[in-house]
């Protein structure tokens, strides 16, 4: 069975339509599987603030979120979330390191989010998601993943302060350019496998997303991955930073491409 469980509070949102974007994507999902799904958190507007003032802005619907995702795991479902910033995770993914320590996370993002308080340039939560899962600073939220757990899959844009955290950390890196089902599949082994998204790191103009790099995915790289894993071993699936654009049929257009990507996720279901 499938939980989708949707994030509507504001998580370090800096761009106005990720919330949005969420809802949207989830109201997709549900009405092409018919599915329910379980809303979270209350919308505020979006803040170009600091890691310390959005974090404990977002303590309630992270908290929720994680409980939520406690109840899907425990229940032996697979959550499917719908987050409108990545900054979620920084309470998905330490459930996901307790419930199954050996579990590879497929963080599949066009950045590595790696950075901590102390390295971060611009302050934004978001950054710091996967290292603060991997507990290089306490976010309050618990940590618990192994940094060898996670395969960091079309990031190319990295800061090199965070470049030095990987390296040490031994996180695995795989570029978009060698972003193929075979050398996921190689880099997972025989693993229960988390998928998290970030849409920024498909190559601009498939997905509207905030904070896009040249050079990334295409659709058919994801689609090839979602194909590749077996569904037995699939655990759950976080989509987020969909920035919803204004007009309806770009957003029409851009759930069509989502919805193709990620639908082998829900064969068989």
């Amino acid at each position: 069975m499938i939980d989708l469980i949707v994030s509507q509070g504001r998580v370090a949102d800096r761009a106005a339509r990720m919330i949005e974007g969420a809802a949207r994507t989830a109201q997709a999902l549900a009405e092409r599987y018919g599915l329910s799904a379980q809303y979270i958190g209350t919308p505020a507007p979006a803040v170009n603030d600091d890691w310390t003032q959005s974090l404990p802005q977002a303590r309630q619907t992270l908290d929720a979120m994680a409980r939520a995702v406690t109840t899907s795991l425990d229940g032996g479902n697979l959550p499917v979330l719908l987050n409108n910033t990545c900054s979620v995770s920084l309470a998905t993914l330490p459930v996901v390191a307790r419930r199954f320590p050996d579990a590879v996370v497929l963080y599949i993002d066009a950045h590595g989010d790696f950075n901590t308080p102390d390295t971060t340039g611009s302050g934004y939560l978001g950054g710091m998601v996967l290292s603060g899962a991997c507990g290089l600073w306490d976010s309050g939220h618990g940590a618990g993943l192994k940094p060898e757990q996670a395969v960091l899959v079309g990031t190319r844009d990295v800061d090199p302060g965070e470049r030095k955290l990987i390296d040490t950390a031994g996180v695995r890196v795989i570029p978009p350019s060698q972003t193929t089902a075979e050398n996921v599949l190689a880099a997972i082994g025989d693993a229960r496998v988390w998928v998290h998204i970030d849409w920024d790191v498909m190559d601009p103009g498939a997905v509207p997303a905030d904070y896009t790099v040249a050079d990334g995915l295409l659709p058919a790289q994801i689609r090839a991955i979602f194909d590749a894993i077996p569904r037995e071993r699939l655990i759950g699936v976080e989509l987020a930073e969909f920035n919803a654009p204004a007009d309806e049929e770009q957003i029409e257009q851009a759930l069509a491409v989502i919805l193709d990507m990620v639908s082998p996720a829900f064969a068989a279901a």
